[in-house]
């Protein structure tokens, strides 16, 4: 049987589509549509059921997969593992959000610059975004707070990041302990310093805190937490930021928390790959890297 062929399987079969399987591949999709057919002709069984929207694997086409798979990373992680002998060093592309992936992420990962790793870093606010570019091969490796749906990529949690309720101590002080009475009544009195127009990481706060949506309306809104964070320390308002980012600042007291919940909010971030790609070595040391480090953030 052909190696191609089987490749080619493998791709539609993790993708989902003839459509992303092509852009994976680099193939037209006519192209890679017509290797599949020739494969399913020499097995005398259809491996996809067609649909308007992607592809379903058959049960012979789960089986297949299961078999084939593994075998065919394995062949991937021998010839990369070539590859790294013979240029000494590869590149690992990485997308992710701005703020985690500077703070966290790109720290953890230049060790490796030493092993023999480049980094190139792409950074998306989206999580969708960012999956799309992976899906598409626009990356290797992605860190996202979404976990994804489908076969064609794999997610890996990597850490939880706390989310607190913070303002200027001008807010605080001007608040006193009425937030602590009468909760976000008194907390939407402040002007909003946020992310989106949406108030994404707000909502998320007052759903899980007070089981209710922010009745405020934005007054700063900047697509950078860092941003967020320098104009609450201002006085601009109030916002919801990860502790990772905002610690320093609570402790030398140039934001304080304002509510401190029982349970505190939390948002699981996720390591990404395209399946089976972790048998490229360059991606799995990367992969690693960020899970032994993850266990201190």
């Amino acid at each position: 049987m052909d190696l191609a062929l089987l490749r080619t399987f493998v791709t539609v079969h993790r993708a989902g589509s003839f459509t992303r399987a092509a852009a994976l591949l680099g193939l037209s999709q006519p192209a890679v549509t017509g290797q599949i057919r020739t494969l399913e002709r020499q097995l005398g069984r259809p491996l996809f059921l067609r649909q308007a929207r992607g592809v379903t694997p058959t049960t012979i086409g789960d089986e297949l997969a299961h078999r084939a798979a593994p075998h065919l990373d394995a062949l991937v992680e021998i010839a990369e593992t070539g590859l790294d002998d013979e240029w000494g060093v590869r590149t690992l592309h990485l997308a992710g959000p701005p703020e985690f992936t500077s703070a966290r992420a790109l720290p953890a990962l230049t060790p490796l610059i030493g092993q023999g790793l480049a980094l190139r870093a792409s950074f998306f606010a989206n999580a969708e975004e960012t999956l799309d570019g992976l899906a598409a091969g626009h990356h290797d490796l992605a860190i996202a707070t979404a976990r994804p749906r489908g076969g064609l990529l794999t997610a890996t949690p990597l850490c939880d990041e706390e989310h607190v309720l913070v303002a200027s101590p001008r807010w605080a002080a001007r608040l006193g302990h009425d937030v602590l009475r009468e909760g976000h009544v008194v907390l939407e009195q402040l002007p909003v310093v946020e992310v989106h127009e949406s108030l994404p990481l707000v909502s998320r706060y007052w759903a899980s805190v007070f089981d209710s949506r922010p009745a405020a309306a934005g007054a700063v809104i900047a697509p950078d937490l860092r941003a967020v964070l320098e104009s609450t320390a201002a006085g601009a308002g109030l916002a919801v930021l990860p502790r990772y980012l905002c610690e320093a600042a609570l402790e030398r007291g140039e934001i304080v928390a304002l509510y401190d919940p029982p349970v505190p909010p939390l948002r699981t971030y996720f390591l990404v790959v395209r399946t089976g790609t972790l048998a490229l070595p360059h991606i799995a040391r990367a992969h690693e890297w960020l899970l032994r480090a993850s266990v201190d953030w």
